[in-house]
């Protein structure tokens, strides 16, 4: 990933899945979900979301390592479309 920030002890560490503009999702990890989702939608994220801009944030988890959260992102990609779409539905059903 690009966003680079010192890890300090008690640092979070973040699974999100982003929905694009043409109904896909996107899924990563970072420390600063802000800043990525900012990053994101400025077209500095990752190339797959430049091309489907705007992007929205439509479920994360937090964790405490980042293994932990590398980890969640590979199991989230294996997912098929319908299951992320019940994924952002059952964690987030009125949005954030």
């Amino acid at each position: 990933m690009s966003v680079i920030r010192k890890v300090e002890s008690g640092t979070s560490f973040f699974t999100y899945l982003l929905r694009c503009s043409d109904g896909s999702f996107y899924c990563g990890w970072t420390v600063d979900l802000q800043q990525r989702l900012t990053a994101h939608n400025r077209g500095r994220g990752a190339r797959y979301t430049r091309a489907r801009l705007p992007v929205a944030l439509v479920y994360y988890e937090e964790f405490n390592s980042r293994s932990e959260a590398q980890l969640r992102e590979q199991q989230l990609k294996r997912l098929n479309h319908g299951q992320k779409s019940r994924l952002a539905e059952e964690r987030h059903p009125n949005g954030f």
